[in-house]
């Protein structure tokens, strides 16, 4: 069976587009591509390690210095609020029909609860996901009042968790013990590179989401208990109006949404090491559109304060800096791939202490305070010229 990563890159038509600084801090500039092997599960037995910090806020840099305009395209977009409302209500509308007119099919209910319910429920996850990242209001609060109506299509209160573990993510991306979306020792024990358990464990995956946050052993925020009450509110009144038939649709959304759905394929796709020394990806193809750009998810991480509309501008920008990059082209290859080849598994994942975090954080401020004089110098020069 062949081991071939499922994903390309245009390296080499870009390699002279890329910035060099041959006094570079950090040795994987400008890519910030690792020396790292990925985790191989037919013969590693952990995780791989680097001995460096997450690679995006120097990612940041390096793209700024070079495109500065990027900036222009930080902030809120609010059709996202508009979207939200108009999916809840669809879903919310599928139950009554589910629980109280279409109530004779079994099949038709399966069917329609994974093509149409899974799509809104994977949809439901890239309105919290925007919510989190406060684009779909001009306020926090706001943004977490969109973040429980996106909720009410899932009848369990996920809103809240999610901001909170997933910003713990972005700040300690691979940190062991810090990073929520890192695999459990049992995951990485237990399943290793058996395509039927690595199936299974994709269809169980939205259990996986409630263990690993319980595994963080936190105790619930204040949001998170005003989540469990809205939720249980809201469920209530989805069995008082839709019947526990319309419940129990909501539910299979959400398990097949979440599961074993080419719209949960990028929870694979984002972090899992298909390449050697590359620890994000992207997914460029056509589901993107319905799914609101959930797949730039280098783009994401390198620029968490642009909305999903305009991280198509962030890669158009800066196109050597992405497209140099392996991705991915196909969220059904990438399930295909991780599921049937040996080599792919939970422990397909990079990570690294706080301390290697931390000490190579500290790099950071010495690239900013070098950016801020290479500034000074240029527009000391340019006054002269304009003087001269």
């Amino acid at each position: 069976m062949s081991n071939s990563s499922p994903t390309v890159n245009q390296r080499e038509q870009y390699k002279d587009q890329l910035p060099t600084d041959p006094k570079a801090l950090d040795k994987r500039f400008p890519l910030y591509l690792g020396d790292w092997l990925k985790s191989d599960p037919s013969k590693d037995d952990d995780i791989a390690m680097e001995n460096a910090d997450e690679p995006h806020m120097k990612r940041k840099l390096a793209i700024l210095k070079k495109h500065p305009e990027i900036e222009k395209l930080y902030g809120h977009d609010s059709r996202t609020s508009i979207i939200t409302m108009l999916a809840a209500a669809a879903q919310v509308g599928f139950a009554y029909q589910f629980g109280k007119v279409w109530t004779d099919t079994f099949w038709g209910f399966i069917a329609f609860s994974y093509l149409v319910g899974g799509s809104i429920t994977a949809l439901y996850g890239v309105l919290i996901h925007e919510a989190t990242h406060n684009h779909a209001a001009p306020t926090v609060f706001l943004n977490k009042i969109v973040g429980l109506i996106a909720n009410i299509g899932i009848p369990v209160p996920i809103y809240a968790s999610f901001r909170r573990y997933h910003l713990e993510h972005h700040t300690y991306q691979g940190v062991v013990g810090m990073d929520p979306d890192l695999p459990l020792e049992w995951e990485k024990k237990m399943i290793r590179g058996n395509a039927f358990l690595k199936l299974m464990w994709l269809f169980i995956y939205p259990v996986m989401y409630v263990v690993r946050g319980a595994a963080m052993k936190k105790v619930p925020s204040t949001w998170e208990i005003y989540n469990i009450i809205f939720t249980v509110c809201s469920d209530a009144l989805v069995v008082k109006f839709c019947g526990f038939r319309g419940l129990l649709y909501l539910f299979a959304s959400l398990w097949f949404g979440y599961g074993l759905h080419p719209g949960a394929a990028h929870f694979i796709q984002e972090h899992y090491t298909f390449d050697d020394g590359q620890e994000t990806y992207s997914y460029y193809g056509i589901l993107n559109k319905p799914f609101m750009n959930i797949g730039l998810h280098m783009e994401h991480h390198d620029f968490t304060k642009v909305a999903w509309s305009r991280l198509p501008q962030v890669r158009a920008l800066a196109p050597e800096f992405y497209d140099s990059m392996a991705y991915h082209t196909s969220w059904l290859l990438v399930h295909w791939k991780f599921i049937t080849e040996p080599s792919y598994g939970p422990q397909s994942r990079l990570g690294r202490t706080m301390e290697d975090h931390k000490a190579a954080r500290k790099q950071v401020g010495k690239l900013r305070r070098a950016d801020e004089h290479a500034y000074e110098e240029m527009a000391l020069d340019a006054q002269k010229t304009k003087d001269e």
